[in-house]
This record gives C-alpha cells, structure tokens and sequence, in this order.
C-alpha cells in the first residue's frame, strides 16, 4: 500500500512474465491409469491395504518416498476465458512435483497446492524463492518447503500460477472472479472435469490423484484460497489461509476512507504482464474502483468472499498476525465470524507478528501442526488435530496459550466517556478539529497533555488484567460542519513493557543445520532456511488497536448518507480484531482524531465534529475485570509503569 506507512509493497510477502513451454519431458512421467477410485476420496483404496507412507500407529504420514527422485511435470489447464481477448483461450500454468514410487504403484494421493501471482515477480516466503526449470521448461525448484516436507510423505505438491502472471496466458483482474476461476480450473482438472496439455501440446490427465485439494498460502496466495474456498468447487477439502485477504474492499479501505489511490491497477501491473491488452484490463480496473467516493459497489462485491461463505465445503485453518496492518487483522476476524455461521470445521493461530508467515516464528511447532492438518483433511487419518483447543494465541512474545473458541467474548463491555476519561458517564461535549499533520506518534506519546485535533481519554490503572479478545468498536454521537468527515480512533495501553517489535532473519547462521531442514533436498531444491530471531524493544505504550470510518458511510458502504451540518448524527467506528492480555496497573487510552494522512489517504479533511459524551462510548471485547475512570481529567495522576510480566488467565484457556 503506498502510504507512508509500511505498505509499498504490500500483499508480497518479501521484499512478468514469459510464457514458457514444457516438453516431453511431462509427457514423459505421466502414469497408466490406476485401479478406480472416486474423485475426492480422502481415503486410501486405490490399492489394499496400509499405503507405506502412513504409519497406522502414530496416524500420520511418514517420509518414506525419494523425493530427489520425485516426478516434476510443467503442463498448461485449459479455461474458457480470454481475458486478454486475443482470440485465445486463457492456459494456466501448473507445476507438479509428486513421489515417483506412488506412480509405479498406481496410488492415487492427495495434492498440497498453493496458487500464486508471485512466482516469478517476487518470490515467496522470508527468502523471496522462485520457481526454477530445467532446459526443457519443466519444474526444477518449487518455492517454500512445502513439496520437501509433503512429497516423501505420500502428496503431490502442485504450484499454480493465476491467470496473467508467471507461465499463465491472460490478464489477471486482482482477486475477481478470472483469477478465482483460473485456479477452479486447476482443481477441476485434477477431478476429471477439465483438460490439460503439456508444452508440446499434447493431452495429459491428473490419474495419479485421487482429486482430493488442499490449498495452503500467504497473502495473496492465502486470499486465491480463501476466493476459492467461496465457490464451493468440489475437491477442495481444507485451505489455510495466511495473512489473508477476505474482501478487496475492506483492504484498500476502511469504511470508505482508501488507504491509497489506484491501489488495484497498480499492483495488477505489478504482478501481471506487460501487455497492451493487460494495460488496459488494468486501466478498466482504474475506472470501476471508485476511489474517489470510497463506495461498495458490484466491482468490490466480485472481490468481496465473505458474500459467499455459506458456499465453503472446505475445513479452514486460519492463521494471522496481531499486528498485520499489510492485511489488517479485520479479515481473518470477518472471514471467522462467517465461517462460524456457517458451522465450517475450523482452526486459528494467532501470534504478535505483523505480515509474517508461523513457518518464520514458531517454525516447528507449525510444520508438526500443518502436517498433522493435511494427514486429516487429506490423508484421511483419524488424529487428534480436530480434538485440539481451537484457537492458539502468543500472549506475550513466545508465549502461546490454547483456547477453546476464538473470540474468547461473544458481546462487548460498553465503556463510557467523560471529558479526559474513559470508564466514567460524562455530560456536554468535547470538540475534535482536523490537523492531518498530527502523527500517531504526537496522538499517543504524551496522553495527559492537551493537544490540538486530538481528543483522549484515559482509565484508572486497571485494578485487574483483562483480555481483548474480539473486535473493538468506537460509538458516537457527532455534530459536524461538514456533509462529512474521516474520524479516526486508537486504542491504546500504557505502562512500561518489551513489546514484539518484528523479526530478523539470521543469515550468518548455517541454513542448511540439520535444525533449520524441514524434509528432503535435492540438488535444485533445498529444505533448509535461515533461523528467524524475534525482536522486542521496551517502550512506554503500545497500540492495541487502530480504526477509520467516513462518517457519511457509517450506516452504509454503498449508499453513504452525507450528515447534516449542525445536525446530531451517530458513527460507528470499527477498530481491528485483536487478543492482547492487558495486566494488571497498566492504563487504557482513546485518542480520536479526524483524518489521519499517516495510514491512509483520506479524500477529505479540514472538518470539526462536536462529541456527544452521554451518547458515546467504546465497545469493548473482554472476557474478565473492568475499565474505571481515573479520579481527575485530563492529566494523569499515577504511575502507569508496571512489571512486565503477563499474568495467566483462566477464563476458558487450557
């Protein structure tokens, strides 16, 4: 995102596009057709009795395949799109690295897939891998240890690149239905309801799967998963989507404020092919985004999956980090809530990190829980995955706990305002005037100090920790001199602690240390990465959680309702998910302020709004204590340092 925040990037994880061609070279590893067996089945029946692969003890799969030995085939799905209408259907293309031995037995097994507009352009995971092929245009290197650490235990690993980027034909239109359906026929192909060809063009069918799909992946990879999860394509047993987007909407905005303009065609451009044809899908995309109104409209509901959610057949492994504001921790928290509803079989991971992958901060215990995910969903095997706590959180930096549902509260706690102070009933009103050159730093550095375009209010240090666990909201009731205004709010705790400030890959380590391995290697593709070390750093306060709304969209995304000069209307604005335990002694703070030229872009400032104290109040998600009011406002007159441990609570974590 091109704010001035860290978000140039965006959904790249770290830091096109010739279409190439694969010979006989797949042709070539392609297999007789096996005994029958019914498309999807997660279960073995391809051949009798326990495949070797899985331990019937333990109940998992094992690393009993060659994996350097392992069959790689590049081949081209056909579509029925032309979305660079060139006369020519769209071709994606698909590599595909599967063990050897389950071949020549005629064992039809599970794929791991990860779809991706990165592969070429940017890489993928901590250390920006790409795929690599051999002098014949068939896959040599496939990024990610995933095909490493699946392929010797029974799976077939298949990376997909979406239409218009990579190896693929096309243009692709950044999350809309070309690029959801573009993988669609990627899973359809490997059920038996699509064709294939290989770089020589000739006809080539997926009988060595049993069509059962797991899609697993970062960002934007994680997003194609979720997209496809929503349609409900037949095959795709289980995602897991991390850091992941659920609607496009609620990514380049929130609540009709963009965090910056032409987000959309730019990064299409970035990902896709340099074409004339691309350009222009991408200057189509410029046109349809309604930056300037900031509106919902049917260019954002295409984009927007959680519409769709009651479609997902899929189980669902979420994992996302607490202090992502690349994909803010609205998505995963929206995307769950959905899903729930929709009673789908579920799991989440929550950790402190920003827009990092669980491989890069809690590797092991990750790669033992994802294996153990797709032995279930997958292989069929009856674990103990689905008997576990569902939601795992890091409450303090390497600090995990397991909880029984996510989030811990099912309502919030109504906190009130008074002048200065947060937990008290207040009476009048407080007056808020636009300064877009005030920065979070100046709103939240200084809380007891009177500040021009900042309104805070303050707590009594808490007389017992709490835990926020949901997603935080900001009513009030406003009077503005404008038809409409951003407003802007923070939640903040203060007190003096080691606060998770990112992470630092160890390059000066060995890499390939057996404990930095997670499978097998060959002479292209290794399994082994650099260590990952987690930075903390004290400070004074820490941001539990931030929020923008335009006050003309509160009640309504598409059909905003401009205020009423002089008028009393109520806004609503929603901050980010969150799950922090705040201990005891520390002090929560509300800073609002109008537009925040920082984080986003709003399209209008300079208002002034009237607050209504008696009619506002933050929402508040926790489980245990309460918030009260310091004894005088706005100053304040206590210590807000405190130790920095976390003490433990008991209210349903085990």
């Amino acid at each position: 995102m091109t704010t001035v925040r860290a978000r140039v990037t965006l959904l790249v994880s770290s830091t096109v596009l010739c279409l190439g061609s694969a010979t006989g070279a797949a042709s070539a590893a392609r297999i007789p057709d096996g005994p029958e067996n019914k498309a999807g089945a997660t279960r073995e029946s391809a051949v009798a009795g326990t495949p070797p692969h899985v331990d019937p003890r333990t109940r998992s799969t094992k690393p009993v395949y060659d994996y350097a030995d392992a069959i790689r085939e590049s081949v081209y799905v056909d579509t029925t799109m032309d979305s660079d209408s060139d006369g020519s259907n769209d071709v994606i293309a698909v590599d595909i690295v599967r063990p050897r031995e389950t071949a020549a037995a005629g064992r039809r097994i599970p794929v791991v897939m990860d779809a991706s507009p990165y592969y070429s352009c940017c890489g993928r995971g901590n250390e920006s891998e790409r795929k690599t092929y051999d002098e014949s245009g068939v896959i040599e290197k496939m990024p990610l240890f995933y095909d490493n650490y699946f392929v010797p235990r029974g799976y077939a690993m298949v990376g997909v690149d979406i239409v218009g980027t990579n190896r693929s034909t096309g243009c692709g239109d950044v999350g809309g239905k070309d690029e959801i359906d573009s993988v669609v026929a990627v899973i359809d192909w490997l059920n038996g309801r699509n064709t294939a060809h290989t770089g020589d063009g000739t006809a080539i069918t997926a009988d060595w799967t049993n069509g059962a799909v797991g899609m697993i992946g970062k960002s934007y990879d994680g997003t194609l998963a979720n997209g496809v999860a929503a349609t409900g394509v037949d095959g795709l047993k289980t995602i897991v989507p991390i850091s992941a987007i659920s609607s496009w909407y609620d990514y380049t905005r929130s609540g009709g404020v963009p965090y910056s303009i032409d987000y959309m065609p730019w990064l299409g451009g970035y990902i896709g092919h340099d074409t004339p044809a691309c350009d222009a899908v991408r200057a189509d995309m410029g046109e349809q985004d309604d930056d300037e109104t900031g509106d919902y409209t049917s260019f954002w509901a295409e984009r927007d999956y959680l519409k769709d959610a009651r479609k997902v057949k899929a189980s669902v492994f979420v994992t996302h980090g607490l202090s992502d504001y690349n994909v803010q921790t609205n998505h995963f928290a929206q995307w769950w809530d959905a899903l729930a509803e929709n009673k789908v079989p579920r799991k989440i991971w929550l950790g402190l990190e920003d827009h990092v992958d669980p491989f890069e901060f809690r590797r092991d215990a990750w790669v033992d829980e994802l294996h153990q995910w797709f032995d279930y969903w997958l292989q069929g095997l009856q674990n103990n995955v689905m008997r576990e706590p569902m939601a795992t959180v890091e409450t303090a930096p390497d600090q995990w706990k397991n909880y029984s549902t996510w989030p811990a509260s099912p309502k919030t706690v109504p906190v009130a305002l008074a002048a200065g102070k947060l937990g008290a009933f207040g009476n009048g009103t407080v007056t808020v005037t636009d300064d877009p050159t005030l920065t979070e730093d100046t709103i939240v550095a200084t809380p007891a100090e009177v500040i021009a375009g900042r309104q805070m209010f303050l707590s009594a240090p808490l007389k017992a920790p709490i835990r926020v666990s949901g997603t935080p909201t900001v009513t009030l009731r406003i009077k503005a001199d404008s038809a409409t205004t951003p407003i802007t709010a923070r939640l903040v705790e203060y007190g003096e602690a080691e606060r998770y400030a990112g992470i630092r890959t160890l390059t000066d380590d060995d890499p390939e240390d057996p404990a930095n391995c997670h499978g097998e290697s060959s002479d292209f593709d290794d399994a082994c990465y650099y260590p990952i070390e987690k930075l903390t750093e004290r400070s004074d306060h820490g941001i539990v959680s931030r929020g923008w709304i335009d006050a003309a969209h509160s009640g309504s995304l598409s059909k905003p309702k401009p205020l009423t000069p002089g008028k009393w209307s109520t806004v609503t604005v929603p901050l980010r998910a969150q799950d922090q335990v705040i201990p005891k002694g520390r002090v929560l703070g509300l800073a609002v302020t109008l537009s925040d030229t920082e984080w986003t872009t709003p399209n209008d400032t300079g208002a002034s709004i009237d607050i209504d104290l008696a009619q506002s109040k933050l929402n508040l998600p926790i489980t245990v204590g309460k918030v009260d009011p310091p004894a005088k406002a706005p100053a304040l007159d206590v210590d807000i340092t405190n130790p920095t441990e976390r003490p433990d609570l008991h209210d349903g974590s085990r």
